[in-house]
């Protein structure tokens, strides 16, 4: 039997509703929950022939391993798995200078979701990550993400600084967030080809990732903080780029 995973959350089941119905196996609401919204998700159900079923917030409680499902999970096949080799295919088929967020070694799922679904707001075209001691995309990484994570490739890789430098040879320019930096992202240039490197939360980028990037950019802090949570920091950067590639 093939593996089937668990979607959770009002706006993470409706994308894959949306846009992948064929994945979805079936659709469980909370018993007596009728409102719009999941009125909405009953329907897209409907059309395309999915099981549907109410059940009691105990039983959704323990499917959830009790995270906050919102009255909302839908069993389904698995995405589409990404790997490295799809990242250099994915550079042939642009008809736009590539946009991509690296994420360094980004360990909780809450804000790999978050920076997820600012990167499908920005237009990212991928968001690249290492396999290993980094968050992956599981159920609270996907319902945070609302929906993002059903359309914007997530790519995992073996080796991270390699596969920016081969990034680098098909002429991406590799930008990596660090406070110590001299050019904030209002000076620097992130109109072109562009993977932008966010270092993990607290630790920042790892030195063979800082090493790699063509260059350093930060946030101008006016504030008595020194940082801010990768994820909103992620927000600032990716909205800056967006705007000087308009």
């Amino acid at each position: 039997m093939s593996k089937s995973e668990t979607l959770y959350g009002v706006h993470a089941v409706q994308a894959v509703l949306k846009s992948q119905p064929e994945r979805v196996l079936s659709l469980m609401v909370l018993q007596g929950r009728s409102d719009q919204r999941v009125q909405k998700l009953l329907g897209l159900a409907r059309q395309n022939g999915i099981a549907i079923e109410e059940a009691s917030r105990k039983k959704m409680d323990a499917l959830a391993a009790d995270a906050n499902h919102q009255g909302v999970i839908a069993l389904a096949r698995p995405g589409k798995q990404y790997d490295e080799h799809y990242l250099y295919e994915l550079l042939d088929t642009l008809d736009e200078p590539p946009f991509f967020l690296v994420l360094d070694g980004v360990t909780d799922p809450h804000n790999l979701g978050a920076c997820m679904r600012s990167a499908d707001a920005a237009g990212v075209h991928a968001v690249i990550a290492p396999k290993d001691n980094a968050a992956s995309l599981n159920p609270t990484a996907r319902k945070v993400a609302c929906g993002a994570a059903e359309v914007v490739p997530f790519i995992p890789v073996t080796n991270l600084a390699r596969a920016l430098t081969k990034l680098k040879e098909r002429g991406v320019w590799v930008k990596g967030a660090a406070g110590e930096a001299t050019d904030t992202i209002y000076s620097a240039d992130l109109a072109g080809p562009l993977a932008l490197v966010m270092g993990a939360e607290g630790a920042g980028l790892r030195r063979l990732t800082r090493e790699t990037c063509d260059g350093l950019v930060k946030i101008p802090m006016a504030g008595t903080v020194s940082s801010l949570n990768v994820s909103v920091a992620t927000g600032v950067f990716l909205f800056e780029a967006m705007r000087q590639r308009m």
